[in-house]
């Protein structure tokens, strides 16, 4: 008779006591036949088995406890809710927002207001509001704009959420041209309450085609306080997950009628899975501009790049070291830094982001601009750094007063006094008072200067720090340097005993002697051994600014005035995932005449900038970066791990062949590419393109006489359609729109990625909506009657990808990227 299953503990039981009985049968039988001379292997053999069976007994015993939790979970006590009960709100345990050591460090600290810091812990316990930014570069900028402010803005002011009133969204005030704001709308709101939901969508679709940024307001500062213009070379050292990187992206695209700008970014990241987050993110912006690489933001590796037939040092004329921090100033969004905060991280990221910010001052040009930033409040990690950067650079370096850069913005000036304390609770006001066993956990330079004339030469006081409750914003603290010198540590250079090296070379500007590298990172021309030791000599002249001399500190100097110099780089490790080539295509390469014959490009396209990843076999994507990143890419393969670089503008169609082209074109980079295409182009009208972004495949006759009679004139494959806006017609559209297309037999497509093509579609008049089940429900009620006959396959249409983008993405290996998410504490993530 079969046990009921309620007695299934005592039958396991059973089944236990019986297999330890049979393994001491087994054991004394194997002792008897093998070990008859002595019992100590039997006795072992024994032991072995009998553990074995007890582990077995303590796996059986954990998993009955899980089932009994299990159902006690699922045989709730009287009055307590289950999770679908609780509404869309609840399902978590709440974390208490108290953290006693916090309020008493700050307290202690005096770095809010007097009177303010009751008001100051009441900001940090409320939930950060919303804040988008609207893409500035993007000649769609306005008409984003003007549909949020005309639309959805109005939808949500008058609403009421949980007794909470929407108040009505405003624009930040220190952020230009009304391109940012923010709304008292939380992100846990936001996503889950039904009658935001249309909101929420707009959102999102706007956010993955890269006309809006759903980012906290605090990170949008670092970037404006850089002062980007078009053509300065900027590097991001700490950029994942890339939120301010976009922003230096379409800094530099200011002007959307030039294709390849001078400048370019460069965003590294440590983290390798974090890099294609960083990827992601930079992808929606299409730029050719942009380059991700992966490397520790201390040591990350100097760059040549070919000037004047001369290969010279990438210095970059801006830098944003937005460094790791232990994000205090993240509470409002990051609530688990409640339980988790102690003074101790503060201390460990100290010396980590000290070498950072050396690493970028070094690799600063003379008279650039680094912004220094952190979301923690914590004056170890944000003065204390400073004064270190500035004191080792001995007036290389001077803090800039960016106030009037941003004006509106609430702020507190930099401190110059403060203590450090232990995570026991231990106060130290100054080095001398550390104990000796203490001096591995506090260094000097989280104490501020001693001297006070060159505590006031610093001008601290010139550093922002942005508290949360002065205009509702997360917690930040950011720092404007500028370089007015060489750094001291490479103003002598030891000279190599490279014989070869040092007489090939040539010198160059006392002003390009800025970098900190060993001599690791130059190989030696004769083939001698790297880690050949370098000497300073005695009455010879420095090689300044020789880029084949290595730029380490002179030691001799650095022990005689007692000054601490950069630290000596970490040897480059490569490791993540295996990335495909960047290979560079020739003027004559066999595949550029029947793509130059078939769109009719112009005599300046520059086919020198086209590359794809792979050395052998059909080419089957082509990408474009600019003139500049083609410069430090074909110089620095062997020194650098890139992710991602380049834009997509064409893909290989193997039914275009029969048509003249075998390479269609790309929605990704039909911006970079229109100013070069001069055929297979249509000119349509603001009803031409409902029509195409509404109907799977429109038959010719459905476009405009206009549009319809140019389209018979062309032949089979790859199209542009191209929109042109009527000052007249102020209901229309007043920006250009290009889009991919393809002409078939008797019909049109066009070829546009969902997101793109609602984008196109609001800007048209047109609304797509899904509720929660999926369910289309069309808001398209300022569409004319009879503009578009197939309206009701709007959704589906919607829904169905482009065709590029179900192949396999090879730029940046993006299919490693799915599901990545963001690690440690950032103030950049999306806020919603």
């Amino acid at each position: 008779m079969k046990r009921k299953s309620g007695n299934n503990a005592d039958t396991t039981e059973g089944v236990f006591q019986s297999n330890v009985r049979l393994c001491h049968e087994r054991v004394s039988s194997a002792g008897a036949e093998k070990c008859s001379s002595s019992g100590r292997c039997s006795v072992r053999t024994q032991r072995r088995f009998i553990s074995r069976v007890i582990c077995v007994s303590n796996m059986g015993r954990k998993n009955r406890n899980r089932q009994r939790a299990q159902q006690n979970r699922d045989g709730r006590a009287e009055g307590k809710r289950s999770r679908d009960d609780a509404g869309w709100g609840a399902g978590y345990a709440e974390i208490i927002k108290e953290n006693k050591l916090f309020e008493h460090y700050y307290t202690e600290l005096k770095i809010v207001p007097e009177g303010e810091f009751e008001e100051f812990m009441e900001a940090m316990r409320e939930p950060l509001p919303a804040t988008i930014r609207i893409t500035g570069y993007k000649s769609h900028a306005k008409e984003i704009l003007h549909t949020l402010k005309e639309k959805y803005f109005k939808e949500v002011q008058d609403l009421e959420v949980d007794g909470q009133k929407i108040e009505a969204p405003q624009p930040l005030s220190w952020y230009p041209d009304e391109l940012a704001w923010h709304t008292n709308l939380s992100r846990k709101i936001l996503r889950k309450s039904p009658l935001l939901e249309k909101f929420h969508q707009f959102l999102v679709s706007e956010t993955e085609s890269g006309n809006i940024s759903r980012q906290e307001a605090v990170s949008m500062i670092p970037p404006l306080l850089l002062k980007i213009e078009p053509q300065h070379k900027i590097l991001d050292m700490c950029a994942a997950p890339g939120s301010k990187t976009a922003q230096l992206i379409e800094m530099v695209h200011s002007d959307m009628d030039v294709p390849f700008p001078e400048g370019f970014v460069i965003a590294n990241d440590v983290d390798n899975k974090r890099c294609y987050l960083l990827v992601h993110q930079a992808k929606r912006l299409n730029s050719p501009c942009i380059m991700v690489v992966n490397h520790d933001a201390s040591s990350i590796p100097r760059l040549y790049f070919d000037q004047d037939g001369k290969k010279d040092i990438l210095f970059y004329d801006r830098i944003l070291c937005d460094v790791p921090c232990s994000g205090d100033g993240t509470m409002r969004k990051n609530i688990d830094v409640w339980k988790k905060w102690t003074t101790s991280n503060s201390l460990q990221l100290h010396g980590l982001q000290i070498r950072i910010a050396v690493r970028g001052v070094e690799q600063l040009a003379v008279g650039g601009r680094m912004v220094y930033s952190t979301c923690s409040l914590n004056p170890i990690e944000d003065e204390a750094v400073i004064a270190a950067l500035l004191e080792k650079s001995e007036g290389a370096l001077e803090l800039a007063d960016a106030s009037p850069d941003l004006p509106g913005l609430k702020y507190m000036p930099g401190i110059t006094s403060w203590k450090v304390m232990t995570k026991e609770g231990q106060w130290y006001s100054d080095w001398s008072e550390v104990p000796t066993s203490r001096h591995t956990q506090i260094r000097p330079t989280m104490f501020p200067p001693t001297d006070p004339e060159k505590l006031a030469n610093m001008k601290l006081e010139r550093c922002m720090r942005i508290l949360p409750h002065h205009q509702n914003t997360g917690g930040f603290f950011v720092a404007v340097l500028v370089k007015k010198a060489p750094m001291p540590w490479n103003r002598r250079y030891p000279k190599l005993r490279y014989k070869d090296v040092t007489s090939s070379s040539e010198a160059a500007p006392a002003e390009e002697l800025q970098m900190g590298e060993s001599p690791t990172d130059v190989p030696p021309a004769d083939g001698s051994s790297a880690d050949a030791p370098v000497e300073a000599v005695e009455g010879e002249t420095p090689a300044e600014g020789n880029p084949s001399v290595p730029d380490t500190p002179d030691l001799l100097e650095v022990k005689k005035d007692n000054v601490c110099g950069p630290p000596p780089p970490k040897k480059m490790k490569l490791f993540g995932f295996k990335e495909d080539p960047f290979v560079f295509l020739t003027e004559d390469d066999p595949i550029f005449p029947s793509i130059q014959a078939f769109y009719d490009l112009s005599p300046d396209f520059p086919k020198l900038n086209v590359l794809t990843r792979t050395h052998e076999g059909k080419k089957r994507q082509l990408y474009m970066v600019s003139k500049e990143l083609r410069n430090v890419l074909l110089n620095n393969s062997e020194r650098m791990k890139v992710i991602n670089t380049g834009v997509k503008v064409w893909s290989r169609n193997t039914d275009g062949e029969q048509f003249g082209c075998a390479f269609r074109l790309a929605q990704e980079g039909i911006y970079t590419l229109c100013p070069y295409i001069r055929a297979r182009i249509i000119n349509i009208c603001v009803e031409d393109v409902k029509v195409l972004l509404t109907q799977e495949n429109p038959f010719l006759r459905k476009l405009g006489d206009d549009a319809h009679n140019q389209a018979k004139k062309l032949g089979m494959g790859s199209i542009v359609l191209r929109y042109l806006p009527d000052p007249k017609d102020l209901d229309a559209p007043q920006c250009p729109i290009d889009l991919c297309g393809w002409r078939g037999k008797t019909s049109i497509r066009a070829f546009v990625p969902r997101n793109e093509r609602l984008h196109y579609l609001r800007m048209v008049g047109v609304e797509v909506f899904h509720d929660k089940q999926g369910k289309r429900n069309d808001c398209s009620t300022e569409i004319q009657e009879g503009s578009t006959e197939d309206a009701v396959g709007l959704s589906q249409e919607a829904d169905l990808l482009e065709e590029e983008g179900e192949e396999t993405e090879q730029n940046g290996s993006e299919s490693n990227a799915n599901g990545t998410e963001p690690v440690g504490s950032t103030c950049d993530g999306p806020a919603s």
